[in-house]
């Protein structure tokens, strides 16, 4: 019992050693930028506005919006305000917030830019959506196998997760590399975990399996460094 005891408070007095280690280590966090609200993830139509805003404690605060990493040009509020925005728009845009030397980065919040058009023979209007690759590499099973970077194209919960099959317009449901690759690898996966994936072309069955779906297009090597497209025949915008 006596040995039990000792080990017991043994035991207290390192966890109190351990707790009194992390107060006195922790720097008083009134140095600090607080991030209270961070960028979100935006999907918006060719041609329209696309807005991110960081709301932070603590201040007061400089502002630095970065596009891809790269700092821009007197974007230094605490929105950013991207008009007409274009498929070169497409990408990730953080923020780095200053209180004098302390420097707080946000979370990478992606723009995605899509458009459509109406298709004379059909009159169906695939819809062409522009998203920023990524670099890194890996290996998944067959398909895609070995890979050096990819793009994925989905929406945030707000604009409906994904992309819903347009049951009124079609009866065949497809997404196509649209970068012209042949050496590629389009994945879909649907809400309701199905997916598929193939060489530059996946087909959705008819009638689908979930009722709205996400796309990828891995690159075995060669990642594009510009804002790669995919074309979803058959989904509503």
């Amino acid at each position: 019992m006596k040995k039990q005891l000792l080990a017991l408070a043994f035991v207290l007095c390192a966890i109190k050693g351990l707790a009194a280690d992390a107060t006195a280590v922790c720097p008083d966090q009134s140095d600090f930028p607080w991030i209270v609200c961070q960028p979100v993830n935006q999907l918006v139509p060719i041609g329209s506005t696309a807005v991110f805003s960081v709301t932070a404690n603590n201040g007061p605060l400089t502002y630095q919006w970065l596009s891809n990493g790269i700092a821009m040009t007197d974007q230094t509020n605490a929105s950013l305000v991207l008009t007409n925005v274009q498929p070169s728009t497409a990408g990730f845009y953080s923020c780095n917030l200053s209180k004098d030397w302390e420097v707080v980065p946000t979370r990478s919040a992606s723009l995605l830019v899509y458009t459509n058009y109406v298709n004379p023979a059909t009159g169906v209007d695939p819809v062409t959506i522009f998203a920023p690759p990524v670099i890194s590499g890996g290996k998944s099973g067959t398909c895609p196998g070995s890979y050096a970077g990819y793009v994925i194209y989905t929406k945030t919960a707000a604009n409906g997760w994904g992309w819903a099959p347009d049951t009124n317009n079609t009866t065949t449901f497809t997404a196509s590399d649209g970068g012209g690759r042949l050496d590629t690898s389009v994945i879909y996966t649907g809400k309701n975990l199905d997916s598929g994936c193939a060489l530059t072309t996946v087909t959705i069955p008819n009638p689908p399996y979930s009722p709205k779906y996400r796309f990828a297009i891995y690159f075995p090597n060669n990642v594009p460094t510009t804002n790669y497209p995919i074309v979803l025949d058959g989904f509503l915008p």
